[in-house]
């Protein structure tokens, strides 16, 4: 007996029942990206491993436990990126966007990361992401924001909230970062394992700790608003007054740091209370040093990340995805003469961009008007001896009560598209 293999832990098959949902959030996501004139970008799913070190911190979580790295034929360090901003800046700097030039750019794949599977998490995952490089203001930064905010009034989605903060500049974080230190050593035999180990070599990381005791020694600890530099407090003034006049609801979190050592200045997430602990959807933030860690000029940036997976569960736990069939026709053929009539009346439809499925077979009638019916279909087209004696098709409606129909077969696909009513696609 031949063993049946399973898919990979984490690793999941996306089916049919589910894929029109996703289409129609991938459309939604594409469609506002060029309505602010952000342009695609695709880069590989494998990248040097050094990437991610140097980007991500040696110090995160997905750099020490998650990352699916290792050592090729030819003995190079490569991995399956487990997040894009490396990738897309590494891919800048390589072909010269970003010389002398900004960029606003958007991306769309699968991500990697060896977490323990779980609903919300998984090990390939996709996001949507955006990214504008180039651009110091905090007006960027309001944009960023507001993008998201279509996303979310596009799509209907309710219960999601913003969270903003501020890391600061190097030299605030410097200042910060010493306070913190200093503070935590007081407290060092009640923080978690990874928090002491941390406090010496990226003691920022320690805020992002998901252990309870150490969490309430942080809500006493000091915070970096309290050592802002001038530039960076004003920074972050004009981003919240911008906020402010677009009518945008956020709260600021002092514990908000993102888990990747690349960021500064501005950060922010979307949070909602209805997918249980994987309650971040979307996040980002600035990360003005990256593009000159990685060998180009110092460049100012600002991106973006949707968490696909989360943000179609929470559309379906909301109800938000009913998304409609788009099969305009299905076609019937009653028997092998009229197979030959209704593949070309099928093209002719398609001819003018009408979506149509085909019954193959000969079935009987009642059971491929079922078939029909089950496609989502707006109409069956019923093609058979006595149709073809008098050159004519069958139009049946099935989604409302109209009579019947007998056309000319050579007028059949210009009627449906003439009458085709449904809702436009993104």
């Amino acid at each position: 007996m031949v063993n049946r293999i399973q898919s990979v832990k984490g690793m999941n098959d996306m089916l049919p029942a589910v894929t029109a949902d996703w289409q129609h959030v991938e459309r939604v996501l594409q469609s506002i990206a060029q309505q602010y004139n952000y342009q695609e970008i695709r880069t590989p799913i494998l990248e040097k491993t050094s990437l991610f070190v140097q980007s991500i911190g040696e110090q995160t979580d997905i750099v020490e436990k998650e990352m699916f790295a290792f050592e090729d034929a030819g003995g190079e360090h490569v991995c399956m990126r487990p997040e894009n901003t490396a990738g897309v800046v590494r891919a800048g700097v390589q072909h010269g966007l970003f010389h002398n030039a900004q960029a606003r750019l958007w991306y769309m794949g699968p991500m990697f990361r060896r977490e323990r599977p779980q609903k919300g998490r998984y090990r390939q995952f996709y996001q949507f992401g955006m990214e504008a490089i180039g651009w110091p203001d905090a007006t960027v930064d309001a944009e960023l924001i507001l993008i998201g905010e279509r996303v979310w009034s596009t799509l209907g989605v309710e219960d999601v909230h913003l969270y903003l903060n501020t890391l600061g500049s190097d030299a605030s974080r410097d200042a910060y970062r010493q306070a913190l230190v200093n503070y935590l050593q007081q407290h060092m035999n009640d923080l978690d394992a990874d928090s002491q180990r941390r406090l010496q070599k990226n003691p920022l990381r320690i805020l992002d700790s998901k252990d309870e005791s150490t969490q309430a020694i942080l809500a006493d600890g000091p915070k970096i608003n309290d050592y802002l530099e001038q530039a960076d407090a004003e920074h972050f003034a004009q981003l919240t007054s911008l906020l402010d006049v677009a009518g945008v609801s956020y709260t600021i979190d002092a514990s908000l740091v993102r888990g990747l050592d690349y960021y500064t200045s501005t950060v922010f997430e979307w949070k909602t209370g209805s997918l249980g602990t994987q309650s971040a959807v979307c996040g980002g933030g600035r990360y003005d040093n990256l593009v000159e860690h990685h060998g180009g000029k110092p460049t100012p940036a600002i991106g973006f990340a949707v968490g696909m997976e989360r943000l179609v569960e929470l559309l379906q736990a909301e109800k938000k995805l009913n998304v409609p069939a788009v099969l305009d026709a299905y076609i019937i053929s009653l028997d092998a003469q009229a197979s030959a009539s209704a593949q070309k009346l099928a093209e002719q439809c398609r001819d003018n961009n009408l979506m149509v499925a085909l019954g193959h077979g000969q079935a009987k009638l009642k059971a491929q008007l079922k078939k029909a019916d089950q496609s989502g279909a707006d109409v069956a087209i019923i093609i058979g001896e006595e149709e073809l004696s008098k050159g004519q098709g069958q139009i049946k409606y099935l989604r409302d009560q109209q009579d019947s129909q007998w056309l000319p077969l050579e007028e059949i696909s210009g009627v449906l598209q003439a009458q085709c009513v449904r809702q436009e696609r993104l």
